[in-house]
């Protein structure tokens, strides 16, 4: 389905997909990068030392993640599966709008080469120019349902 043509939306296979690498923490923390973040990984509102409820952490979700579907829908000028597109909206929500704009990934997947789009993916596994096995196997997962629609949270390839 070509994005401009449809409004497309996360499966829930997509959102299963970024529940499990974000995890839900309903007191805020500091993440690998060091961006204050609460409930399932929501940093644009997150302060020091807030509590929130699930309610409320799911509610973040949903709403950031109609935001990260604007940005791909809007970066991305090609076809994409509905695997393709929640793996790309997962990768998003993890790294931005401004990496995504910016990465060889979009260049890659708007000539039409869907085969390379899964190495593009996987070189975005650090933090601090450091890989982090989490971000590793996140990024597997992630061109894994691009490649194949497969969902493996990464523990077979841990």
């Amino acid at each position: 389905m070509r994005l401009g043509d449809s409004k497309m939306k996360i499966s829930e296979k997509g959102v299963s997909l970024i529940k499990h690498f974000e995890g839900c923490e309903l007191k805020s923390y500091r993440c690998a990068g060091n961006v204050i973040t609460v409930g399932w990984g929501h940093t644009k509102t997150a302060e020091e030392n807030q509590i929130i409820t699930q309610e409320m952490a799911d509610f973040l979700l949903l709403d950031d993640i109609l935001v990260f579907e604007d940005d791909v829908q809007r970066l991305v000028n090609v076809d994409l599966t509905q695997d393709q597109y929640d793996a790309l909206v997962c990768w998003t929500f993890n790294l931005g709008a401004t990496n995504l704009y910016s990465s060889t990934l979009l260049k890659v997947l708007n000539s039409g080469t869907y085969d390379k789009v899964s190495e593009q993916i996987l070189r975005w596994d650090k933090s601090g120019g450091k890989p982090l096995a989490g971000l590793t196997r996140r990024r597997r997962s992630e061109a894994l349902l691009f490649d194949t629609g497969i969902l493996d949270f990464g523990e077979t390839y841990a």
